[in-house]
């Protein structure tokens, strides 16, 4: 128990910088909805949603290989002198590639007019590209109030530029107020920029990372050597594929939506408005995925440290149990809120079209937590490869599902496509696990909580209306009573004191 209670603290540490600092940085949902329409905001989900593809690229597997390959003490500085280099060769390349063709680039993803901001996002990239790698050292080394801090930092500069630059610039440029001010915001602020500055903001943010990790890269020496990066660049091929699948399974609809959707699908909706409105929406699924980005930041190095333990499977099967219980209750809990969470964070109710997408965007989120927390076989038995395939499959998934189904259904067809493939990705990584490492997992706990959190949301939807103060009241209440269920389910893993005061002795 103590160690998944040091797995759960380093957890809830990662997830101070991407829950907390997410929830910070969704300050700036309701700002960018309040002020800008859909068609104004599909050139950012686009952009974000191709650099979270090309980051992939960017850092190929080498996270992993750092992890696999600096086990022991005296492999650690010249593997990570390695793969930073490897990984600054390759973020400088791509992002010169992309910021000297930026017309091109622009063109080709149907926003010719953005070029400014492509290149301002291929510079975006090539720091977090080559940050990855510090930042994966200071998982491995455990300093996560360093990681955190860093994280914290860079997501409240961003949300503090971006109320500068599209509150207190364009307010003093139209004259409201501090106009003693007006000369100097005039030299560098372009109200004909709008939502781009959410970019620019972004770009000058990141760049803080530097300093920050200046620790980090003042050991750092600059180095290549073939025969020692050969067996590494074997180790990560598969996982870089695995991340380029997954990814493209994660991104593919919002990348492809403004060619799978026909014309005047949604009545008086542009295709670009469709496509804000699925992207703002995509971002209350979020949480889930925060979540598991939390978990992943503190498991995949405790995964790594475990793997000659002789009690790994049983501690795996554990955390694997505690993990669907609170995926689960997130579910059940976001599902069940919806409409409260919309009212709060998408303050334009035209983005509101959307909701139904949602509770299928968690649910894929779900499975993938749970398939990342099964992917721990292969890569401690060094059987990369079938990662590749599993989420080769997942990903031709959830293209031909998208290819079938949004046409009919629109963009609730990404989110059934996204949750189809989880499923499936999920099912494979488990049977295949369990014939190379098996791991004695609580099957019949997992399966309870994902169809009972199934039954609960189906009647949230069907008996309770949505459209008044009482409903959202009636739905904590539903809220409150699964978690409940929750506990009760639960009560002999509990502190004794609760233990006796439930009833579990």
């Amino acid at each position: 128990m103590s160690v998944l209670k040091k797995l759960a603290g380093d957890t809830v540490m990662y997830g101070v910088s991407t829950i907390l600092g997410r929830m910070l940085n969704y300050l700036l949902v309701p700002l960018h909805t309040q002020l800008f329409l859909p068609e104004q905001l599909a050139s950012q989900v686009q952009l974000y949603t191709y650099a979270g593809l090309l980051m992939i690229v960017y850092t190929f597997g080498m996270e992993s290989a750092y992890f696999y390959f600096s086990r022991k003490e005296g492999d650690r500085q010249k593997y990570y002198n390695l793969v930073l280099s490897a990984v600054i060769l390759v973020s400088l390349f791509f992002s010169s590639g992309i910021f000297l063709f930026a017309e091109d680039v622009a063109n080709l993803i149907h926003y010719p007019e953005e070029v400014t901001l492509v290149r301002w996002m291929s510079i975006v990239m090539a720091i977090d590209g080559i940050v990855a790698i510090p930042f994966a050292r200071l998982r491995f080394e455990k300093k996560a109030k360093k990681f955190v801090a860093a994280k914290i930092i860079n997501i409240l500069m961003n949300i503090g530029l971006n109320f500068f630059f599209l509150i207190i610039c364009r307010d003093i440029h139209a004259d409201k107020y501090l106009t003693i001010f007006k000369p100097v915001i005039d030299l560098f602020y372009n109200p004909a920029v709008g939502a781009g500055y959410i970019v620019l903001a972004n770009l000058i943010a990141n760049f803080l990372f530097f300093p920050f990790l200046y620790r980090e890269f003042a050991d750092f020496k600059f180095t290549f050597n073939l025969s020692l990066f050969k067996p590494v660049w074997v180790y990560a091929f598969p996982l870089f594929i695995m991340g380029l699948a997954g990814v493209t399974n994660s991104l593919f609809d919002r990348s492809f939506l403004q060619y799978l959707l026909p014309a005047d699908f949604y009545p008086g909706r542009t295709t670009k408005q469709a496509i804000g409105i699925y992207g703002q929406c995509f971002k209350l699924s979020i949480f889930m995925n925060l979540a598991i980005q939390a978990f992943k930041y503190a498991a995949e190095p405790f995964f790594y440290s475990k793997a000659e333990d002789k009690n790994a499977p049983s501690v795996f099967a554990d955390v694997m149990k505690w993990f669907i219980v609170i995926c689960a209750t997130m579910w059940v809990g976001i599902c069940l809120n919806l409409h409260l969470l919309a009212e709060i964070f998408l303050r334009n109710k035209i983005f509101h079209e959307g909701l139904a997408v949602v509770p299928w965007l968690l649910l894929g989120f779900l499975f993938l937590g749970i398939y990342y927390n099964l992917a721990t076989w292969f890569k401690l038995s060094n059987k990369t490869q079938y990662g590749t395939y599993i989420t080769l499959t997942g990903a031709s998934i959830t293209i031909a599902l998208n290819l079938l189904l949004v046409p009919q259904i629109g963009y609730l067809g990404c989110g059934i496509a996204f949750a189809s493939s989880g499923l499936v990705m999920m099912i494979l990584c488990y049977y295949y696990g369990q014939k190379y490492y098996p791991i004695p997992y609580h099957l019949n706990s997992a399966l309870g909580y994902i169809f009972g959190g199934g039954v609960f949301i189906l009647l949230d939807a069907f008996l309770i209306p949505s459209d008044s103060l009482a409903g959202f009241a009636y739905h904590m209440l539903f809220f409150v009573l699964f978690c409940i269920l929750v506990v009760l389910a639960e009560r002999k893993a509990l502190p004794q004191r609760y233990q006796r005061f439930l009833g579990a002795k």
